[in-house]
């Protein structure tokens, strides 16, 4: 079964290098969907072996996953695992979500299965509760982090759920699978608070929830 990486990147050169190293050990082909970025995180993805996509301009990670998993399925590839550029996610759990991508369509890294959420931010703990509930409701699932970005997709069912949108990716893919009734589970991963850059979770984006959940919602239930 073959399997590729992809790893949206933004302005990430600092940390990218130790990420690649550590994913290429576990699967067939990394790629990195450098999403407009200003530094060196091209050239550093290629040095370390990398398959490198460039974005003219930044679209945000929803766009540069929607990329990635673009290449994951004109190459054929079984399984897509995505992990962040930034060092958060430990590429030493890899073989545990591969593993459990063996019975399933769609595997979720998740922070809620263990201690480490307690880090996070209350607005950030907010936002993510906010919409696994909606997802659970809606889709009559029992998950816990909906917006893990550290996640492997059986990309034979990944061309059912491709998202449109390039906000709240993680969500409409993983309420749209729901609702086809895809194979769907978790597995506990320690996540730490990123130690560069800002969550996309702030008390302005808070406020926002509920408009954009709908144009979620919408989105998979009126064009699935």
């Amino acid at each position: 079964m073959r399997t590729v990486a992809v790893l949206p990147a933004y302005e990430e050169a600092e940390t990218i290098g130790p990420v690649i190293e550590g994913t290429r050990d576990h699967v067939d082909e990394v790629v990195v969907v450098d999403d407009g970025s200003s530094d060196a995180t091209a050239a550093v993805a290629r040095d370390h072996g990398a398959t490198v996509i460039e974005h003219v301009f930044n679209t945000g990670v929803g766009g540069a996953v929607r990329t990635g998993y673009q290449y994951a399925i004109r190459n054929d590839y079984d399984f897509v695992l995505q992990i962040d550029a930034d060092g958060q996610h430990d590429p030493a759990h890899i073989p545990r979500l591969l593993e459990a991508a063996a019975d399933n369509d769609m595997v979720i890294a998740s922070r809620y299965l263990n201690e480490s959420f307690a880090d996070y931010g209350v607005v950030r703990r907010l936002g993510i509760s906010f919409f696994t509930t909606v997802v659970n409701v809606l889709g009559g699932v029992d998950i816990t982090d909906v917006t893990s970005g550290f996640r492997v997709y059986r990309v034979a069912a990944l061309r059912e759920i491709l998202h449109r949108s390039d906000r709240h990716w993680a969500v409409e893919q993983t309420l749209d699978a729901a609702k086809r009734d895809q194979r769907i589970t978790e597995v506990s991963v320690a996540m730490p608070t990123r130690e560069e850059g800002e969550s996309q979770f702030s008390f302005d984006t808070f406020l926002l929830y509920p408009l954009r959940m709908t144009d979620v919602v919408l989105r998979v239930l009126l064009f699935r």
